[in-house]
């Protein structure tokens, strides 16, 4: 595993049937390249690939449903190009955090985990209460911004701020970023 590092993808698995899903649409459009090559470096570098995803209100489901679920909704292809492969772990939620009331900070500390390279969706909502609940347990954070959707734009920029400013969130540019320690 490199350097205590994992991925975590976060809500990428999405039916796109809620109320804010055609202003989300585009935005995940233009972070789904992004999000793409991050799993292509991580899963080279070696370094644990975790999904952490809604439930869709279904509580009797497990991770392949969910895929099948968001596969079949109203943007396929928004999904199909990032289902996990049997390597990836799989975390369900209910809440925005991808630590409320899930088994992630066990999981991290079992694994050896210190960094959490966030991607997925929404900036402005579950990225930043992600980033936050994973600073408060001491976990370095990293986001490309790029790979990260949005629902409102300047939301998600004062998101984005508030993860470097008051969490030590680092932001990295996508060419800048490696799963390697020293980059």
């Amino acid at each position: 595993m490199a350097d205590g590092t994992a991925l975590v993808v976060i809500d990428m698995l999405n039916t796109y049937e809620h109320e804010d899903a055609d202003a989300l649409v585009s935005s995940v459009r233009d972070a789904l390249p992004f999000v793409q090559e991050l799993l292509k470096r991580a899963r080279d570098a070696s370094v644990p690939v975790i999904y952490v995803n809604d439930n869709f209100g279904q509580w009797r489901s497990h991770h392949g449903e969910l895929v099948e679920a968001a596969l079949a909704g109203r943007h396929r292809e928004l999904v199909a190009p990032i289902v996990p492969d049997e390597d990836s772990l799989f975390v369900v939620k209910a809440r925005h955090s991808v630590f409320y009331e899930t088994p992630l900070n066990y999981l991290l500390r079992q694994l050896g985990i210190q960094r959490l390279v966030l991607c997925g969706q929404v900036t402005e909502q579950c990225i930043l209460y992600s980033a936050l609940d994973a600073h408060i347990r001491h976990f370095d954070v990293t986001i490309i911004p790029q790979a990260v959707a949005h629902i409102d734009a300047e939301l998600a920029d004062a998101a984005l701020r508030m993860m470097e400013t008051n969490m030590s969130t680092t932001l990295v540019q996508p060419d800048d970023f490696g799963f390697d320690p020293d980059r």
